[in-house]
């Protein structure tokens, strides 16, 4: 298996240009369907993989309890990887061809009032070393609508203060240009002074913006645990991550009245229909809109 994953690991990069959590994700949903292969007994070669194996792979994560979401990416993940051995002329019929999707449904995400954020950004000791950065990290979270990943990756040079926007490479290697207020870059201001004195910067980090006291750039995982942690501080007693604001982010623009092809551009949906589920979070909006449109209103 691996020169093939070897293979398939460069064209996701080449070809697809997918982000280095995407490739990962990819790579652990083969090594999964491998794992239950070898756990059952029945092939050694990827070649005599079937859509039977597949079936019974995906009804075997049903009963370990996998959600219908997480059940659909793997798929997903696995159709990427026999499209490449198909492509490459190494097995002559993908196996998850007629494999169905599981129903997922759309959960609606959860979501922040604009008091739950002043109170999260209040909770900050800005006397700390990283108060002004945390600040910073999450007025940037909630005033653009970042993706935690884009958040991480933000570089000095992709700021155009004078302008008043930045530019953001998302998913797909996909670049979109966002508004940024004011507000939000004298935030930014106030750490950079903090960011230049204090922090000792690694050679190769010193144009990405948000750093750790080691002077790298900063991990989801730790963007996780600051924002839990001063939800707490607050009395914030809902679910909440990075991605909150960026749902909060939309969510509030809708509530004020933007266009919603606005919305999607700035959030970077490829597609309409992913950003149309915040115009679900405000029965308000719903109703609002078929007074002023519908003709028996």
């Amino acid at each position: 298996m691996h020169p093939l994953l070897k293979g398939y690991k460069s064209w996701l990069t080449l070809e697809r240009a997918v982000s280095a959590h995407t490739l990962q994700a990819y790579l652990n949903d083969i090594q999964k369907l491998l794992n239950y292969i070898e756990l059952k007994g029945a092939k050694s070669d990827i070649k005599q993989i079937n859509a039977g194996d597949i079936s019974q792979f995906i009804a075997y994560l049903h009963e370990l309890g996998l959600a219908s979401s997480s059940q659909a990416r793997i798929i997903s993940g696995l159709r990427s990887f026999f499209t490449y051995l198909r492509m490459e002329r190494i097995i002559e019929n993908d196996p998850t061809e007629t494999i169905e999707m599981p129903k997922t449904g759309r959960k609606l995400p959860e979501v922040l009032s604009v008091e739950e954020i002043d109170k999260i950004v209040g909770a900050i000791d800005l006397s700390l070393p990283e108060g002004h950065r945390n600040k910073a990290i999450i007025e940037t979270l909630y005033g653009c609508g970042l993706r935690v990943s884009e958040l991480i990756n933000l570089k000095i040079s992709s700021i155009y203060a004078e302008d008043e926007f930045i530019r953001i490479i998302g998913k797909g290697n996909k670049e979109r240009i966002i508004p940024i207020s004011k507000h939000t870059l004298t935030c930014i201001n106030l750490y950079m002074k903090q960011r230049n004195a204090e922090f000792a910067i690694k050679k190769g980090h010193e144009d990405i913006l948000f750093l750790n006291r080691q002077g790298r750039k900063l991990s989801r995982q730790m963007i996780f645990i600051m924002i839990r942690k001063y939800a707490s501080l607050a009395g914030v007693k809902k679910q909440i991550g990075p991605h909150t604001f960026r749902h909060s982010f939309a969510t509030h623009l809708i509530d004020g009245g933007a266009d919603l092809r606005a919305i999607q551009e700035m959030l970077g949906h490829a597609s309409i229909t992913t950003t149309e589920i915040y115009t679900h979070l405000d029965r308000h909006f719903l109703r609002d809109t078929i007074i002023q449109y519908h003709p028996r209103s």
